[in-house]
């Protein structure tokens, strides 16, 4: 098994194609989005390749280290909305194929309308895992 996260943007990718955000969709289909996503889960929670996820705001500090006895510098650099981290998805699965299999159908979650979104995900394996390509 390799552990990999799928990680959503706040615009961070090239557009969708159901391409209308978040912020102005009915509350119905925000619910429907979410519940989409926890069926999701609760599949692959079934099947021992859920690990763990979170939605994220889209507020946030950047901190650095500054030198010893000094305090965290906070202020900058001021990343863009679109360069954001709106969630994750941490799963672990017998292949790298699963894996982009697993990642086309959660970019499939409903949005404005109803209709798929067709989201970009980032798929990442973890640091120091193989990856399972198979032929």
């Amino acid at each position: 098994m390799a552990k990999y996260l799928l990680l959503k943007h706040y615009r961070g990718a090239p557009a969708s194609v159901n391409d209308v955000p978040m912020d102005q969709w009915t509350p119905e289909e925000v619910s429907a989005h979410v519940q989409y996503m926890r069926d999701f889960a609760a599949r692959l929670e079934e099947t021992g390749e859920f690990v763990g996820e979170q939605a994220l705001s889209s507020e946030g500090t950047f901190v650095r280290y500054d030198g010893e006895g000094r305090p965290p510098v906070t202020d900058g650099p001021f990343a863009e909305t679109k360069d954001l981290i709106a969630g994750w998805m941490m799963i672990d699965v017998e292949t790298y194929e699963r894996a982009l299999e697993l990642a086309g159908e959660l970019s499939a979650a409903p949005g404005a309308g109803g209709k798929p979104i067709h989201e970009w995900l980032e798929l990442r394996p973890v640091y120091g895992q193989p990856l399972t390509v198979t032929e």
